[in-house]
């Protein structure tokens, strides 16, 4: 009995630790880099990318003004994207 009450005690207690993965914004963040950086045109650009509750923002420098489109296209087709904030420039050569 006492074995039992102790095994069903940790399982309560450890129960919220395994629950607990990543965060969706955190989730969001990893598939925003990684449609970025995998897009050939958008990916050669030095972007930033910040996601608070399902908000991207995304930062930095692009070559053209396509790509900074493009860039914004690409963050808002993953899933969990709330919406985006574009505060990508187009640098200037």
């Amino acid at each position: 009995m006492r074995f039992s009450s102790l095994l069903l005690s940790l399982l309560l207690l450890s129960s919220p630790a395994v629950s607990q993965g990543p965060s969706s914004d955190d989730i969001i963040y990893d598939q925003v880099r990684i449609k970025l950086t995998g897009d050939r045109d958008v990916g050669s650009g030095a972007i930033d990318v910040k996601v608070e509750q399902g908000v991207v923002e995304l930062r930095g420098k692009v070559k053209t003004e396509k790509h900074r489109v493009k860039a914004e296209k690409i963050a808002k087709k993953v899933k969990g994207v709330q919406r985006v904030v574009n505060q990508l420039r187009v640098a200037v050569s």
